[in-house]
């Protein structure tokens, strides 16, 4: 979804390398593809696109993968709240 990114570098998403079992789940749910199998194991390979909708961390089965831990924070409600003005053309709401 190239263009619709939020903040380089404010994104708080860790990977723990050693807990990963590979089995691409984050690379199967993330919606703007931050991951990549390498060698068995999950890589970020776009760090930027982050926009911490958790989909990686909820759906990762070795529990490797942390995002934003903070509930009432994360760039994902004010993403879709851009796609969505862009595609209606109108402004929806105020950001999280």
């Amino acid at each position: 979804m190239k263009g619709f990114r939020y903040i380089d570098g404010v994104a708080i998403l860790q990977l723990d390398t050693e807990a990963c079992i590979g089995c691409g789940m984050c690379v199967t749910v993330c919606p703007h593809r931050i991951f990549a199998l390498e060698e068995k194991k999950a890589q970020i390979v776009d760090y930027n696109a982050c926009m911490e909708c958790k989909a990686c961390a909820r759906n990762c089965p070795a529990a490797a993968i942390l995002v934003n831990p903070d509930e009432r924070c994360g760039c994902a409600g004010l993403i879709i709240k851009g796609w969505l003005a862009k595609f209606t053309g109108k402004l929806v709401g105020n950001c999280c």
